[in-house]
């Protein structure tokens, strides 16, 4: 199969180099040549957070050049605007439906984003939105959130569901292995949310 490319961006303590590591684990299990990267940029701080995972029959590099993301996967609404330059032409966007304000606005280094929603509706007329927050509460965990993000994001990849559960249950071993029954109904929702 051709390669695909898959950017995640949101900010520190998401779960996003968590969701990443699950994307490139499932792909590996699946037989696929997997790359991955990532840039932490002060992530503790609540900084950008940007993993970029490639896979395929065979692929080369770790990087993902500017316009060549199939698929953008914004953990926070800001973020998916900050980095729409990653898609590409006709590239799946996936966002969850919070906005997070950065630091630099919040301690008035910069202005806040004026005519957000109008950027927004122009930058992603086709954006499958997600309310990650939402549905992490109702299954009892706030901390699933990036497992509902997951369960959606595994509905635009093409590899099988059990994939990603065998990635899952390798992740959670141990004394965390009792977070596999809310990690997994996190993400069963959050592929519901894509297929219906």
């Amino acid at each position: 199969m051709k390669t695909v490319n898959v950017s995640l961006v949101g900010v520190g303590g998401q779960g996003i180099l968590l969701t990443a590591n699950l994307l490139a684990d499932a792909a590996a299990l699946s037989g696929l040549d997997v790359k991955k990267s990532e840039i932490h940029g002060m992530a503790q701080r609540g900084g950008s957070v940007i993993s970029s995972v490639r896979f395929g029959d065979e692929v080369y590099s770790p990087i993902i050049p500017e316009g060549q993301s199939d698929v953008l996967v914004a953990f926070d609404r800001l973020e998916g605007l900050r980095w729409q330059g990653f898609l590409a032409k006709g590239g799946k966007v996936l966002m969850n439906n919070v906005d997070l304000v950065p630091v630099t606005v919040s301690s008035g280094l910069q202005q806040p984003v004026t005519d957000f929603e109008a950027r927004l509706a122009k930058a992603f007329p086709d954006v499958i939105m997600v309310d990650a927050a939402k549905i992490a509460d109702e299954v009892g965990n706030a901390r699933t959130m990036n497992m509902v993000i997951a369960g959606a994001l595994s509905a635009l990849v093409p590899f099988e569901e059990s994939k990603w559960i065998e990635a899952m249950e390798r992740m959670l071993t141990g004394p965390k292995a009792k977070l596999l029954p809310v990690n997994k109904e996190a993400f069963a929702r959050g592929r519901k949310v894509v297929l219906g």
